[in-house]
């Protein structure tokens, strides 16, 4: 009986010992495992963590009016074909006992990072700050006979985590496409604009502080058809300029913002009552940028 145990020992170690050999571990181990935040805007906020021999996870969030956030598996080797990997969450060796469980799938594309959504990428946080390890388990693309596992491991996470959550807090709460296309009014013969409209470009102007460095910024003013033409053009040009110095004011630069003034061509309503004249009387503020 002792000698059918021992052999049965031997046969599960043998057993494991190949298991393990035919599984590739991609993690940081206690000494060099790295989080840093290498972005961190009002516009963006990235959590990053190096894998040696792999590449770089990355949890990405950006402004918007809604909460968003991005995991990116950024590999310095990228698929040759399509698979699925299997994401858990595995305890480290020192929480022995603690069971693993399945967070979710990822899709495997060819010649693309991998990619989670914004849920399985919260819940891959909170189990890092809990001290789990989220790991990835897939068929090595260029040797079938393997297994691949990538993990990220939670020592050093907590305080580039803690910081990371300070930058989403702080991100603004709309993005590029809320403001790319602004109408602002004027009040009646004024280079005043109307209360809502000074809200809305001090929301541009806040946005550009973040990213000054946009391709063109331009600007087109009209006005209603009440004061004459002349006056009418030069009040237009008036009110494109002074957006435009708002704009330098910000740190864009004043090569980058283009200025025209039509003064009471182009009408979008009637002239002919108060509240088309009013919409008439308006500046239309174009942001361009290369994605």
């Amino acid at each position: 009986m002792t000698r059918l145990i021992s052999l049965f020992t031997l046969m599960f170690i043998l057993f494991w010992q190949n298991a393990m050999a035919d599984l590739r571990q991609y993690n940081a181990r206690l000494e060099n495992s790295a989080w840093s935040i290498p972005t961190a805007s009002k516009l963006q906020c990235t959590l990053s963590h190096a894998i040696p021999r792999y590449g770089d996870a990355l949890f990405t969030t950006y402004a918007s009016r809604e909460l968003n956030l991005e995991f990116e598996l950024d590999m310095l080797r990228l698929p040759s074909h399509y698979d699925v990997a299997e994401v858990f969450s595995v305890a480290p060796p020192w929480r022995a006992g603690v069971k693993s469980r399945m967070l979710s799938n990822m899709k495997i594309l060819k010649q693309f990072h991998g990619e989670l959504p914004q849920e399985t990428a919260w819940e891959m946080l909170t189990e890092l700050e809990k001290g789990m390890q989220p790991t990835l388990y897939y068929t090595d693309w260029s040797n079938p006979n393997d297994k691949v596992s990538v993990s990220l491991n939670s020592i050093n996470f907590h305080k580039q985590y803690e910081s990371f959550l300070r930058c989403v807090d702080d991100l603004l709460p709309y993005s590029f496409d809320d403001i790319a296309f602004t109408i602002l009014n004027y009040k009646k013969n004024s280079s005043r604009l109307t209360k809502e409209s000074s809200k809305r470009l001090a929301m541009i102007g806040e946005y550009l502080k973040a990213e000054p460095e946009l391709d063109l910024v331009l600007i087109t003013a009209f006005t209603d058809s009440y004061g004459g033409r002349y006056h009418n053009e030069q009040l237009s040009i008036k009110r494109a300029e002074r957006i435009k110095t708002f704009f330098t004011e910000q740190g864009v630069e004043a090569d980058r913002v283009s200025t025209q003034g039509y003064g009471e061509k182009r009408h979008i309503d009637t002239n002919q009552n108060v509240l088309g004249r009013a919409k008439n009387r308006r500046v239309v503020i174009q942001l361009e940028r290369t994605l």
